[in-house]
């Protein structure tokens, strides 16, 4: 109520109300502002751990490198063969001399031959493809033989197809060609000791008609990288989620740990005085070295007391006390609402036993 005893205005009230609201929505706008801000930064921080494991963990799936088939052409009697088998040295390394295949990782190497369909390759018939793996120094670490050969078509055949894609043929989209996937080494396995610096590819006839080739490795996943390479956005969602999750609940820990301050200890509680008014707190008789004279309850004894005081409080009452003793107890009790004076000095032993006695 307002000074006089009339009540506030109504506008006032209203305004004090409107104020208030205001206030706690503004505390709860700012605490959702620092919520949201705290769970974005964690998104980002668990977005850049996934990607930091996805890219440290899971190798290149596949590398491929073409190769650039070379023979020699110094031959004496020059015809429709060669005079050398065609053969390509391919380096396996990154453009910066890194490591490409990964330590312990299994792979599969294969060679592709994109063939004419020409009569001298159909008359060939089988022919062979050779690789070996090298390591520094030159040094042979495997070696992998394979056979292939054109697929075999009938004149009728070819004729269909030949009619079928002719416009195709004729606009420049599409070759009367194949493709020829060699697989010469199913597991091969990197060794950490002697690692792989390249591949020599050789193939062994003189008269093979080739558009061009190229040397594939992919890599043989199991375990996690298999579910990391096959079920991407899965696995980014389960590894992003987990990260988001632990450090929630790592922030969460370090608030309540440390977030609060220092905790206070809690105040002792005083004692009071048998022989104060009620309501009044007395003080503590063990901390200051002189206190106020106070009666005692009988029986009760002090650990200053004399053995004799003690045996004489500590002897069994007389026929007849302990009615006295209730007396006693209820005039005192209406005479402690006020307060006893206090005594500067300690009472000596003889007022103590009085008090004690009576």
């Amino acid at each position: 109520m307002a000074p006089g005893g009339f009540p506030p205005p109504p506008g006032l009230t209203w305004g004090v109300q409107v104020l208030r609201g205001a206030q706690v929505l503004r505390r709860a706008l700012l605490r959702a502002g620092l919520g949201l801000s705290l769970a974005l930064l964690l998104l980002w921080a668990s977005l850049f751990l996934y990607g930091s494991f996805y890219w440290a963990y899971l190798p290149a799936a596949a590398v491929l490198r073409p190769l650039h088939l070379g023979f020699r052409s110094d031959c004496d009697s020059p015809g429709p063969e060669l005079c050398s088998f065609p053969s390509a040295n391919v380096s396996l390394l990154g453009e910066h001399r890194e490591k490409v295949l990964l330590y312990g990782q299994l792979y599969r190497i294969s060679v592709e031959l994109e063939l004419p369909e020409s009569p001298v390759n159909r008359e060939l018939g089988m022919f062979m493809v050779t690789l070996s793996c090298y390591g520094s120094g030159g040094r042979t670490l495997a070696t992998a033989a394979r056979s292939a050969m054109l697929h075999y078509r009938s004149r009728l055949l070819r004729a269909l197809h030949t009619a079928a894609f002719a416009g195709l043929f004729l606009s420049g989209f599409a070759e009367q060609s194949q493709t020829l996937e060699l697989e010469l080494m199913g597991r091969y396995r990197e060794d950490p000791y002697t690692p792989t610096v390249g591949a020599f590819v050789e193939i062994r006839s003189r008269r093979v008609q080739l558009y061009g080739a190229r040397l594939r490795v992919h890599a043989h996943f199991s375990g996690l990288r298999y579910l990391l390479y096959h079920f991407p956005l899965t696995s980014a969602v389960l590894g992003v989620a987990g990260n988001w999750t632990l450090l929630a609940l790592l922030t969460l820990g370090g608030y309540l740990q440390w977030g609060r301050g220092p905790r206070r200890p809690r105040p002792a509680q005083d004692t009071r005085s048998q022989g104060g008014a009620p309501g009044e707190e007395g003080t503590d008789l063990s901390a200051s070295p002189q206190n106020s004279e106070q009666p005692e309850i009988v029986g009760a004894s002090e650990p200053n007391e004399d053995p004799a005081l003690l045996s004489a409080t500590n002897a069994p009452p007389k026929e007849g006390e302990g009615q006295e003793k209730e007396e006693e107890e209820e005039e005192e009790e209406g005479v402690t609402a006020t307060p006893l004076p206090k005594i500067l000095d300690a009472p000596s032993p003889r007022q103590r036993h009085v008090c004690s006695s009576s």
